[in-house]
């Protein structure tokens, strides 16, 4: 059986110029996402009506029976939209489990002259912290929010 941590639905801060209208994908879904291995596209999404995104935000992806069900929901919202399946991701690495830093995030900390993140820091950073951090440090991310993220999760005053 596969159990991921259980999380609460939360919205960052950092996300707060796109969460009231959801244009955008938030951590919170983008978590679910990973979790059930699903590449979203943001033209997909965006074709989403608002009551789907926040179900999609809201619904539990956690046990082998919720991750199932989320995907099957996911899924069948693709279809009805693009009458395409989503594609799925190859690889998972999911770096913000581990225990230390990962090296994308210590190499984004460097770039925005930001403190480093010791191992104890990150450890007590909760599971979709991290995971925001992680998204938040490749390639292809607005890097704006970098440095915001690590202010609201008491990290870093000013980058």
């Amino acid at each position: 059986m596969t159990s991921v941590p259980a999380i609460e639905t939360r919205f960052f801060a950092f996300e707060s110029d796109f969460v009231d209208s959801l244009r955008c994908i938030p951590m919170i879904v983008r978590y679910k996402l990973d979790t059930c291995r699903v590449k979203l596209q943001l033209s997909d999404w965006a074709k989403f009506n608002y009551d789907e995104k926040d179900l999609l935000a809201e619904m539990p992806c956690h046990t082998d029976l919720e991750i199932e069900i989320y995907t099957d929901y996911l899924n069948e919202l693709v279809w009805k939209y693009t009458n395409t399946a989503p594609s799925l991701l190859k690889n998972l690495d999911p770096a913000w489990v581990n225990a230390h830093v990962p090296a994308e995030v210590h190499e984004r900390t460097q770039e925005w002259n930001c403190p480093v993140i010791s191992a104890s820091q990150w450890t007590q950073l909760n599971v979709l912290e991290r995971f925001a951090l992680v998204k938040l440090s490749r390639s292809g991310h607005e890097g704006r929010n970098f440095p915001r993220a690590l202010a609201e999760f008491g990290l870093a005053t000013a980058c």
